[in-house]
């Protein structure tokens, strides 16, 4: 009597021991893999990608249109590989709102970070004033592009 007493409590101690542990494994999990998300948070996300892109932009152009690179076919390529992350952004919020869940969207958000990739190998191993204001914006949409790029479980830029 006494043992089946005593394997009935070690069977409850394991039990509720598991069940007390088990939500905060799965809690940890499911952030880590971005289920705990909602439409709005990716949503927020996407659209302060949206205006740090856009400041980033002007940014650019601005340090171009001072520099010795201005009216050049450089100044050019530069131009076109921020356009072409601006349009993959673009494209990616036209997609997001139309969807029904924020996992809809993850062939758009590679897109955006492959672009993003190139326009970030170009900051890095431009010649931009280290601490300036390209750089400096460039960061901050990195940042973002890379939160993005965590919720869906894809690669981050490198800073």
């Amino acid at each position: 009597m006494k043992r089946v007493s005593l394997l009935a409590s070690v069977v409850l101690l394991a039990v509720g021991g598991f069940g007390f542990l088990t939500p905060a494994t799965v809690a940890a999990q499911g952030t880590h893999k971005g289920s705990f998300y909602t439409k709005a948070d990716v949503e927020q996300i996407i659209r302060r990608v949206e205006e740090r892109s856009d400041a980033f932009r002007k940014v650019v152009d601005r340090s171009l249109d001072r520099g010795a690179l201005n009216g050049t076919n450089r100044e050019d390529n530069i131009n076109q590989q921020v356009k072409e992350l601006e349009n993959a952004i673009d494209q990616l919020r036209k997609n997001f709102d139309r969807s029904q869940t924020w996992e809809d969207s993850r062939s758009q958000v590679q897109r955006v970070m492959n672009e993003a990739d190139e326009v970030n190998a170009m900051v890095r191993r431009g010649r931009w004033r280290r601490g300036g204001p390209v750089k400096a914006e460039w960061a901050l949409v990195r940042a973002d592009l890379n939160k993005l790029a965590g919720i869906y479980n894809l690669r981050l830029l490198i800073a």
